[in-house]
């Protein structure tokens, strides 16, 4: 019987496969059921700055918009503070006490002291690791990408001094040079890199002339750039690789894998087939391990990533303008008539 248990920043997991951040894991009943499902960790839900500071925000016009109605009357309301992050950290820690399973925490904040804070606080959770989700959209024509790597490894170097848990972080696809960043985020300390941060797109309805929001699941074509991603990592790197986005099936889970994946984290599939789907997919990993004779995992991770194949070209440009050049392929398969 195979052997499916892999290492992930230093957790030791039953299996490769990761529940990740979603408001999948909010409710102590899904979880126990992802768990029961065959799930090796989970990642809860992130915990957002901007959406705390949004609700102490909203509290506080709630509770002020009545106001000085009179001249009597300075205030309807006794004053209450938000509660802040204090119901997400209660939610946690109960998650923790709840599973037999790993559990990290994700987090996304604006301010760099604010990132040290909350890290410090979630550390009190219990939980065995935490995910910094550097989930950014610039919206600055003057600021220079520079500048947002900057304070993206000064925040890894803050909150690494600040906490003993591994700390790994989920970053877009969208810098300059993806395996750059990532090699200076390791030299500060990042002990894991996820591959990718699934960023949420506005879409427009052009009927109401609206802009709409649509949930943004992941099909099974999306798990191509993080797959060429670990497949350039593995052996370059010793922090833990763990891919995200398009990994919905147990097939996909063997592919990345072979590229050099030492986990994946899915989401996209438990919304479509529900906790179930996860048993699935560890039975399909298992199976076919079985039918090559693969005792591990670690027999055959990392088999087809560029460093261990002799084809040079597998992972770069030149495989692009190979499928170019033939071109007459997709003909064959889509003939146009």
């Amino acid at each position: 019987m195979a052997d499916l248990s892999t290492n992930c920043m230093g957790l030791k997991l039953k299996n490769p496969i990761i529940v990740g951040a979603s408001n999948l894991v909010k409710e102590q009943d899904i979880i126990k059921k992802l768990e029961e499902a065959g799930a090796a960790a989970i990642v809860y839900k992130t915990l957002f700055e901007e959406q705390i500071e949004l609700e102490r925000l909203q509290l506080s016009e709630e509770l002020n918009q009545y106001n000085e109605r009179h001249a009597e009357m300075i205030s309807l309301f006794p004053d209450i503070e938000h509660a802040g992050p204090t119901e997400h950290l209660q939610n946690l820690r109960k998650t923790v006490d709840n599973v037999h399973i790993p559990v990290i925490a994700s987090l996304n904040c604006v301010f760099e002291d604010t990132w040290v804070d909350y890290a410090k606080a979630i550390e009190q959770t219990g939980v065995n690791a935490l995910e910094l989700n550097f989930y950014n959209i610039p919206g600055d024509f003057k600021k220079e990408a520079k500048a947002i790597i900057n304070e993206q490894l000064d925040v890894i170097n803050h909150v690494k001094k600040n906490v003993r848990i591994p700390v790994s972080v989920k970053l877009s696809p969208f810098y300059t040079n993806v395996l750059n960043v990532i090699q200076m985020m390791y030299y500060e300390g990042v002990d894991g890199f996820v591959l990718f941060n699934r960023l949420f797109q506005p879409d427009i309805d052009i009927e109401k002339e609206v802009h709409q929001y649509p949930y943004n699941l992941s099909n099974e074509e999306d798990n191509r750039l993080p797959l060429r991603y670990a497949g350039l990592l593995y052996g370059e790197i010793r922090g833990s690789i763990c891919t995200n986005t398009g990994i919905l099936t147990g097939r996909d889970v063997i592919k990345m894998l072979l590229a050099g994946s030492d986990c994946v984290q899915v989401v996209s599939t438990i919304y479509k087939n529900g906790p179930e789907q996860i048993t699935k997919m560890l039975t399909e990993t298992a199976q076919w391990m079985d039918n090559r004779n693969y005792g591990t995992i670690d027999a055959f991770r990392g088999k087809l990533s560029k460093k261990e194949l002799k084809d040079p070209f597998a992972y770069k440009r030149a495989q692009y303008v190979d499928i170019l050049m033939k071109s007459e392929e997709i003909f064959k398969k889509y003939p146009i008539r």
